[in-house]
């Protein structure tokens, strides 16, 4: 789970870099002793996704001062809805405005997004997974935001899982190595807690990998028909990955095909951030 320590380090260093040595407009432009009250609303409907994010950009910047959230993560909104007010010393608003926004939009745009995908495949029992295609130091945020929306995270790093792909397969077998026999090797030397995954993007690769011991099979850019095929050949001895050539438009039918999970690397590598507002008043 995103933890509270996280949010403070990552937003902190985005307070940094965004004011390194201070906001000079307001400081020149807003009496210190100013006070101001902001609306966080919502533009377009979506799913929310960011709470701690967004409170921790205000909060790190005055200590006093106080942001009334109202609503949850994973709730929907509706354009026009008041989702926060923020409240207190009108500099440290003005400073946090685009760093509070810049998170929350991005979360907000995942979390939009993953519930989209959700959204097609339900009644199938097919899961959403996100991918390692994230945004440089923000996996874990975006990650949150795939939840909120409904979706399941895949692995988180490299050190979590074993997920051999082509490249990886190439290596092993080369000199004429067996993949069975390579595959039972390395399901032998892992821990039992690891999870053993295989890439494969063609029928015949199928038998030899599932000889192998291995937890997950992932079928990449396999037709539908070939997913279909695919899925009757495993018949449950592993969990089914489908990978590659999904968006809103094919995920349902590739969800029928009967696979357990279709990863999508779309949820977070070229999502749109929502459109939220803040806006601002300097009270009187």
């Amino acid at each position: 789970m995103l933890s509270h320590e996280h949010i403070i380090q990552v937003v902190s260093a985005a307070l940094a870099e965004d004011a390194p040595t201070g906001d000079i407009t307001s400081e020149h432009l807003i009496p210190a002793s100013a006070t101001a009250t902001a609306e966080l609303a919502a533009r377009e409907p979506g799913i929310f996704s960011g709470v701690e994010v967004f409170k921790a950009a205000f909060e790190i910047c005055e200590q006093g001062i106080s942001v009334d959230m109202k609503i949850k993560d994973g709730e929907a909104f509706v354009a026009g809805q008041s989702l926060a007010i923020v409240s207190g010393s009108a500099r440290a608003v003005l400073r946090a405005e685009r760093i509070g926004l810049n998170f929350t939009q991005r979360m907000c745009g995942i979390a939009t997004q993953t519930a989209r995908y959700v959204a097609a495949v339900a009644g199938t029992k097919a899961k959403i997974l996100d991918t390692r295609k994230t945004t440089p130091l923000l996996r874990e945020f975006e990650r949150q935001a795939v939840r909120d929306g409904g979706g399941t995270n895949h692995r988180f790093s490299l050190s979590d899982q074993v997920l051999a792909k082509d490249n990886h397969l190439a290596v092993l077998t080369a000199g004429g190595k067996d993949l069975t026999t390579e595959l039972l090797r390395i399901r032998n030397e892992i821990p039992a807690s690891v999870k053993f995954e295989v890439e494969v993007d063609r029928i015949d690769q199928i038998a030899a990998v599932l000889a192998g011991g291995v937890d997950i099979i992932m079928l990449d850019n396999f037709t539908l028909d070939e997913l279909r095929e695919g899925v009757a050949m495993i018949q449950g001895r592993a969990i089914v990955e489908a990978s590659g050539g999904v968006n809103l438009q094919t995920v349902a039918e590739i969800a029928a095909t009967g696979v357990d999970v279709i990863s999508v690397g779309a949820l977070t590598h070229s999502v749109r951030s929502l459109d939220l507002g803040l806006d601002v008043k300097i009270d009187a």
